[in-house]
């Protein structure tokens, strides 16, 4: 049978336990395409299902290759597939991404003006952003409070609901202030205070609250909106205490794709790229990832 490398755990634990294995080449289903990976992105998930922090949640257990996202090209098709050998394409993989190979049924052609990186990174924050904006009703004329503001998913969500026409307040560290204020955003920083500093900023009030982050900020969050209507988190392990949602069943969809598609060509959306890892050193990127402080979307660059 043809083996191909991929990256792959046998225990939970820290990012040691990634190693390069030679495991059987997949082969396409109906409906499915087999892709040829050049980039794979890394997302928070990744990392919680290789500790075993949330393996049991995702029905996750060793020998297990991570990976959601990925860009590549078709290099072979399963009976009713949408798409060609030589196809560019990007989205969700149905098995590991970190991989010489994937299968995946939830993908879109990727433009030529997209490179590789960007493609991988932008479909799970992306679709995240776009379902917590979703849930607390972000739109024209609301001010929307989004903690996280310049990470991943964070950076993501202020862009889409300036589009929508909604004013942005970012929470972020002291360093990261002057980034979400480039994005359209009024910055403030965490921590203590955060209360009287975002009433200083935003006197007009808080009418939607997106937290990326988990960093305890949803009392504060009720705080500013005067109840837990409109608050989301994708984050915070305590929020069904304090009656929060999290952000509920996604949206990977190629139409969905197709519209990330678009406004990345266009320009009116755009990802903050960080380091791209050869696939070998996918226990680096895990260290970055958990360091809490990636310089933007850290992706696996495969081929």
């Amino acid at each position: 049978m043809p083996t191909m490398r991929a990256i792959q755990f046998t225990e939970f634990g820290g990012p040691e336990v990634l190693k390069v294995a030679d495991v059987p080449i997949p082969e396409p289903g109906p409906g499915q395409v087999r892709v040829a990976v050049r980039a794979a992105g890394l997302n928070p998930l990744d990392t919680k299902l290789r500790s075993g922090a949330m393996a049991a949640m995702m029905g996750v257990e060793p020998p297990h290759v991570p990976g959601f996202d990925v860009a590549g090209v078709v290099d072979a098709v399963g009976e009713g597939a949408a798409f060609s050998v030589g196809d560019e394409v990007f989205g969700w993989s149905d098995t590991g991404s970190y991989a010489e190979y994937a299968l995946a049924t939830r993908i879109a052609r990727k433009p030529a003006e997209v490179s590789w990186e960007i493609a991988a990174g932008i479909p799970t924050v992306a679709e995240t952003a776009v379902r917590g904006l979703r849930v607390i009703g972000a739109e024209a004329g609301d001010v929307v409070l989004i903690h996280g503001a310049s990470g991943g998913v964070g950076r993501i969500a202020v862009q889409l609901a300036l589009a929508a026409g909604a004013t942005v307040v970012g929470t972020g560290g002291q360093a990261k202030l002057a980034d979400i204020r480039s994005l359209g955003a009024r910055a403030v920083t965490y921590g203590e205070g955060l209360v009287e500093r975002v009433r200083e900023i935003a006197p007009e009030g808080i009418d939607a609250v997106f937290d990326t982050t988990g960093y305890g900020v949803l009392p504060d969050s009720i705080t500013l909106r005067g109840g837990t209507e409109r608050i989301v988190t994708i984050a915070d392990a305590g929020a069904a205490d304090l009656g929060i949602p999290f952000t509920g069943s996604g949206d990977q969809t190629g139409e969905l794709l197709d519209r990330l598609a678009a406004q990345l060509v266009d320009g009116s959306l755009v990802l903050a790229t960080g380091t791209s890892y050869p696939l070998a050193d996918a226990a680096e990127a895990h260290r970055e990832s958990e360091s809490g402080h990636p310089a933007g979307k850290l992706t696996i660059t495969v081929k």
